[in-house]
């Protein structure tokens, strides 16, 4: 019974999963900066987190396959295309939220 009820739970895991990241690459207009300044997590986290989970599971996946599986493209590619400079009002908001995250 538990086993069933993981796998459930799982699947459900995933899906919000594969939402989240459907709903972030619709919403290239929110910079990674402000998600860091409001939620104290980013782009970049999120990829941080699956590569770290991925390395969990005892697969070896790089930096950049683990952004460009969160970004939908080359981080690069990304940055280039839709990351605007930080302004210092966002710095001091992400700097603020970030040391929320310590705790």
């Amino acid at each position: 019974m538990t086993t069933e009820k993981n796998s459930v739970e799982e699947k459900i895991e995933a899906a919000v999963f594969r939402r989240l990241l459907k709903h972030l690459d619709n919403r290239k207009d929110v910079q990674n900066i402000d998600l860091m300044g409001y939620g104290g997590f980013c782009r970049n986290c999120f990829s941080n987190w699956y590569q770290e989970a991925a390395a969990e599971a005892g697969v070896d996946l790089g930096k950049e396959d683990a952004r460009e599986r969160i970004y939908g493209m080359l981080y690069a590619d990304y940055k280039n295309k839709y990351q605007a400079p930080a302004t210092e009002e966002q710095l001091k908001r992400m700097d603020e939220s970030v040391a929320k995250n310590k705790g």
